[in-house]
Protein backbone atom coordinates (compact mmCIF):
# COMPACT_ATOMS: atom_id res chain seq x y z
CA UNK A 1 0.00 0.00 0.00
CA UNK A 2 1.23 3.68 -0.42
CA UNK A 3 2.09 6.00 2.28
CA UNK A 4 1.04 9.80 0.97
CA UNK A 5 3.08 12.59 2.15
CA UNK A 6 0.08 14.04 4.30
CA UNK A 7 0.34 10.69 6.49
CA UNK A 8 3.89 10.92 6.86
CA UNK A 9 5.86 12.92 9.40
CA UNK A 10 5.66 16.53 8.84
CA UNK A 11 8.88 18.05 7.49
CA UNK A 12 10.87 21.04 9.53
CA UNK A 13 12.01 22.45 6.31
CA UNK A 14 9.70 21.29 3.46
CA UNK A 15 12.47 23.12 1.17
CA UNK A 16 15.00 21.11 1.24
CA UNK A 17 12.41 17.44 0.89
CA UNK A 18 12.00 14.00 2.23
CA UNK A 19 15.46 12.81 1.05
CA UNK A 20 17.63 15.33 3.13
CA UNK A 21 15.78 14.94 6.15
CA UNK A 22 15.54 11.46 5.88
CA UNK A 23 19.61 12.04 6.13
CA UNK A 24 19.36 13.76 9.06
CA UNK A 25 17.55 11.28 10.57
CA UNK A 26 19.78 8.58 9.98
CA UNK A 27 22.71 11.26 11.14
CA UNK A 28 21.31 11.30 14.32
CA UNK A 29 21.51 7.35 14.73
CA UNK A 30 25.21 6.99 14.45
CA UNK A 31 26.75 6.16 17.37
CA UNK A 32 30.23 7.74 16.70
CA UNK A 33 30.66 11.02 17.06
CA UNK A 34 33.25 11.60 14.45
CA UNK A 35 31.44 9.19 11.82
CA UNK A 36 28.42 11.62 12.44
CA UNK A 37 30.11 14.51 11.86
CA UNK A 38 31.48 13.15 8.56
CA UNK A 39 28.12 12.21 7.48
CA UNK A 40 26.81 15.97 8.97
CA UNK A 41 29.16 17.07 6.07
CA UNK A 42 27.89 15.16 3.15
CA UNK A 43 24.33 15.86 4.14
CA UNK A 44 25.69 19.86 3.97
CA UNK A 45 27.19 19.69 0.55
CA UNK A 46 23.82 17.98 -1.06
CA UNK A 47 21.67 20.94 0.66
CA UNK A 48 24.38 23.00 -1.22
CA UNK A 49 23.55 21.56 -4.42
CA UNK A 50 20.05 22.16 -4.22
CA UNK A 51 20.80 25.90 -4.54
CA UNK A 52 23.64 26.51 -6.19
CA UNK A 53 22.63 30.28 -7.08
CA UNK A 54 22.63 31.33 -3.31
CA UNK A 55 26.23 29.42 -2.86
CA UNK A 56 27.70 33.11 -4.36
CA UNK A 57 26.11 34.84 -0.89
CA UNK A 58 29.12 34.43 1.90
CA UNK A 59 26.86 33.42 4.74
CA UNK A 60 25.83 30.84 3.07
CA UNK A 61 27.65 27.77 4.44
CA UNK A 62 26.47 29.23 7.77
CA UNK A 63 22.57 29.07 6.92
CA UNK A 64 22.92 25.34 5.58
CA UNK A 65 24.67 24.60 9.39
CA UNK A 66 22.25 26.44 11.14
CA UNK A 67 19.23 24.36 8.69
CA UNK A 68 20.50 21.39 9.24
CA UNK A 69 20.76 21.95 13.10
CA UNK A 70 17.07 22.97 13.03
CA UNK A 71 16.23 20.08 10.84
CA UNK A 72 17.77 17.56 13.49
CA UNK A 73 15.78 19.25 15.96
CA UNK A 74 18.65 20.36 17.58
CA UNK A 75 19.42 17.27 18.89
CA UNK A 76 22.81 17.16 16.48
CA UNK A 77 25.57 16.52 18.41
CA UNK A 78 28.50 16.99 16.18
CA UNK A 79 31.81 19.60 15.92
CA UNK A 80 30.03 22.07 14.31
CA UNK A 81 32.64 24.60 12.03
CA UNK A 82 30.63 27.66 12.89
CA UNK A 83 28.27 28.73 15.87
CA UNK A 84 24.89 27.60 15.04
CA UNK A 85 21.18 28.53 16.29
CA UNK A 86 19.86 27.53 19.63
CA UNK A 87 16.22 26.42 20.25
CA UNK A 88 16.15 29.02 22.74
CA UNK A 89 16.06 31.31 19.92
CA UNK A 90 13.54 29.75 18.18
CA UNK A 91 11.12 29.87 21.36
CA UNK A 92 11.41 33.50 22.41
CA UNK A 93 7.60 35.14 21.78
CA UNK A 94 7.71 38.31 20.14
CA UNK A 95 7.49 41.44 21.12
CA UNK A 96 3.99 42.89 22.00
CA UNK A 97 3.20 45.47 19.77
CA UNK A 98 1.58 49.14 21.21
CA UNK A 99 -1.66 49.56 19.67
CA UNK A 100 -3.88 52.76 20.89
CA UNK A 101 -6.98 52.26 21.68
CA UNK A 102 -8.11 55.78 20.61
CA UNK A 103 -11.69 55.95 19.98
CA UNK A 104 -12.25 57.11 16.18
CA UNK A 105 -16.11 58.81 15.97
CA UNK A 106 -16.42 58.45 12.37
CA UNK A 107 -14.00 55.80 10.32
CA UNK A 108 -14.69 57.44 7.05
CA UNK A 109 -12.83 60.52 8.28
CA UNK A 110 -10.03 58.93 10.09
CA UNK A 111 -7.94 59.71 12.95
CA UNK A 112 -5.64 62.56 11.22
CA UNK A 113 -8.86 64.85 10.45
CA UNK A 114 -9.81 64.46 14.09
CA UNK A 115 -6.35 66.09 14.76
CA UNK A 116 -6.52 68.35 12.47
CA UNK A 117 -9.75 69.70 13.89
CA UNK A 118 -7.85 69.89 17.22
CA UNK A 119 -5.20 71.74 16.14
CA UNK A 120 -7.46 74.47 14.07
CA UNK A 121 -9.11 74.57 17.53
CA UNK A 122 -6.12 75.73 19.15
CA UNK A 123 -5.34 77.89 16.47
CA UNK A 124 -6.23 81.76 17.14
CA UNK A 125 -9.16 83.34 15.27
CA UNK A 126 -8.13 84.80 12.23
CA UNK A 127 -7.03 84.43 8.51
CA UNK A 128 -5.05 81.10 8.92
CA UNK A 129 -7.33 79.40 10.71
CA UNK A 130 -10.30 80.19 8.80
CA UNK A 131 -8.09 78.97 5.52
CA UNK A 132 -7.11 75.88 7.23
CA UNK A 133 -10.96 75.29 8.64
CA UNK A 134 -11.89 75.44 4.72
CA UNK A 135 -9.30 72.91 3.80
CA UNK A 136 -10.62 70.76 6.32
CA UNK A 137 -13.72 70.87 5.87
CA UNK A 138 -13.28 70.16 1.69
CA UNK A 139 -11.12 67.44 2.57
CA UNK A 140 -14.20 65.52 4.88
CA UNK A 141 -15.95 66.46 1.96
CA UNK A 142 -14.21 64.31 -0.41
CA UNK A 143 -13.36 61.23 1.82
CA UNK A 144 -17.21 61.55 2.52
CA UNK A 145 -17.66 61.15 -1.26
CA UNK A 146 -15.48 58.04 -1.29
CA UNK A 147 -18.03 55.74 0.86
CA UNK A 148 -21.53 58.15 -0.38
CA UNK A 149 -21.25 57.96 -4.54
CA UNK A 150 -24.47 59.67 -4.24
CA UNK A 151 -23.42 63.38 -3.43
CA UNK A 152 -22.69 64.72 0.08
CA UNK A 153 -24.60 68.24 1.19
CA UNK A 154 -22.45 71.04 2.68
CA UNK A 155 -24.69 70.99 5.42
CA UNK A 156 -23.41 67.30 6.89
CA UNK A 157 -19.97 68.01 6.69
CA UNK A 158 -20.62 71.35 8.51
CA UNK A 159 -22.41 69.69 11.17
CA UNK A 160 -19.71 66.98 11.61
CA UNK A 161 -17.21 69.49 12.05
CA UNK A 162 -19.07 71.10 14.72
CA UNK A 163 -19.67 68.53 16.56
CA UNK A 164 -15.82 67.22 16.07
CA UNK A 165 -15.29 70.59 17.48
CA UNK A 166 -17.25 70.51 19.94
CA UNK A 167 -18.96 73.86 18.43
CA UNK A 168 -15.72 75.99 18.49
CA UNK A 169 -15.76 75.44 14.63
CA UNK A 170 -19.06 76.56 12.72
CA UNK A 171 -19.56 77.18 9.13
CA UNK A 172 -22.73 78.45 7.71
CA UNK A 173 -24.13 76.78 3.99
CA UNK A 174 -25.42 80.92 3.07
CA UNK A 175 -21.58 82.27 3.42
CA UNK A 176 -18.93 79.20 2.91
CA UNK A 177 -19.34 76.88 -0.41
CA UNK A 178 -17.28 73.96 -0.76
CA UNK A 179 -15.77 72.46 -3.84
CA UNK A 180 -17.99 70.52 -5.91
CA UNK A 181 -16.02 67.35 -6.49
CA UNK A 182 -16.44 64.84 -9.30
CA UNK A 183 -15.99 61.15 -10.49
CA UNK A 184 -12.53 61.31 -12.59
CA UNK A 185 -13.47 59.82 -15.50
CA UNK A 186 -12.00 56.04 -16.44
CA UNK A 187 -8.26 56.49 -17.98
CA UNK A 188 -8.26 55.12 -21.44
CA UNK A 189 -5.90 52.55 -22.44
CA UNK A 190 -4.41 54.93 -26.06
CA UNK A 191 -5.00 52.01 -28.30
CA UNK A 192 -7.39 52.65 -30.73
CA UNK A 193 -9.98 50.26 -32.29
CA UNK A 194 -9.34 49.43 -35.78
CA UNK A 195 -12.18 49.27 -38.34
CA UNK A 196 -12.78 46.13 -40.02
Amino acid sequence: MLTYNTQRKRLILPEYGRNIQQMVDHCLTIEDREERTRCAHSIIACMGKLFPKLQEQEDFGHKLWDHLAIMSDFKLDIDYPCEVVGAENFNTAPAKVPYTNNHIRYRHYGKDVELMIVKAVSMEPGEERDELVLLIANHMKKLLLAVNKDGVEDEKIFKDLAEYSHGEIRLDTATTRLHQFKMAPAPTTGKKKRKR
